[in-house]
């Protein structure tokens, strides 16, 4: 395994954060975070993508020849084999820009560039809660849905590089994502009776006791249920690990998910198989495109 530092970007629609960690796992130095400015032109982004990992560099005595490589997490979709973002709603100005190749040319180290929910799921594997297992499931959980599968800290990528991309799969009379996401828990707030309101202010309702708020948490789970459910049938992991802002509020979804949930799995995994919060945090995306580089490593 490498023992340079690996240097991690995730790069989403509304920030971009950027942190190094040791080869065990630790973060080196402060990590950065800047706002995206998603709708910006590519050359602004790309210019505070160098600025965050700059600084990022700037706060360890490192040197970019202590790097081993760059990985960046970025929300999706994404053609890895071309290292580009396709056509991303949140980040338009760089459908199709030579990400990967820009970054490699900047730093003149090795860049690996691959969906968020990836990323993180891999992050898990390594440093997290998936680091004792095989076969690990993950989902983020915030203004979509993600789900990757990790099997021996190797992503399972699919035929076309879209294994696991469940979010448009039909659920009810619409989407998957329309119920598992941020703007889902809002509508369904709404349709209950509520005002509008953002998925962490029905979280905060719901802590103070809010009835409405607290029955919104209770649908939620169910059709998070459904999700999980068609993951463990079809891979049958040793652990589920679930991310994302939604994830802080899991105290709020739990006992109506696993209620749901054992009703639709098989039985030997209805008994063993656990649901789990990640393990690390707010740096979970950083943390998981850094570990790129050290499944690239496993698979040289």
């Amino acid at each position: 395994m490498v023992q340079k530092a690996m240097l991690g970007v995730d790069l989403g629609g509304t920030k971009i954060s950027c942190g190094l960690i040791s080869a065990r796992g630790e973060i080196l130095g402060k990590p950065y975070t800047i706002p995206t400015g998603g709708k910006d032109s590519e050359e602004a982004i790309i210019n505070r993508i160098f600025n965050a990992i700059g600084k990022a560099l700037n706060s360890t005595r490192l040197k970019i020849t202590d790097i081993s490589g760059i990985g960046i997490g970025a929300t999706g979709p994404l053609d890895m084999k071309e290292g580009v973002i396709l056509e991303c709603p949140f980040l338009p100005t760089l459908n199709y820009f030579p990400l990967r190749k820009t970054i490699h040319e900047k730093f003149k180290l090795p860049v690996f560039l691959d969906n968020d929910a990836n990323c993180f799921t891999l992050g898990e594997c390594f440093f997290g809660a998936g680091r004792e297992h095989k076969v690990v499931l993950g989902y983020t959980l915030g203004t979509g849905l993600g789900c990757a599968t990790v099997i021996k800290k190797m992503i399972f990528r699919g035929a076309t590089q879209h294994a696991c991309e469940i979010w448009p799969s039909p659920y009810r009379d619409k989407t998957i994502e329309d119920f598992v996401s941020g703007r889902g828990i809002s509508r369904m707030y709404r349709d209950l009776g509520g005002e509008k309101r953002s998925a962490l202010e029905i979280a905060q309702l719901a802590y103070a006791g809010d009835k409405t708020a607290n029955q919104t948490w209770v649908q939620f789970g169910e059709h998070l249920a459904y999700a999980i459910s068609w993951g463990i049938n079809t891979i049958d992991p040793d652990i589920v690990i679930l991310g994302g802002s939604i994830a802080n509020a899991m105290d709020l979804f739990a006992p109506a998910m696993e209620r749901f949930l054992r009703k639709y799995i098989c039985p030997l995994p209805a008994e063993k198989t656990k649901v789990v919060k990640t393990q690390l945090g707010d740096h979970a995306g950083l943390m998981g495109a850094a570990c790129l580089v050290l499944q690239a490593n496993i698979r040289s």
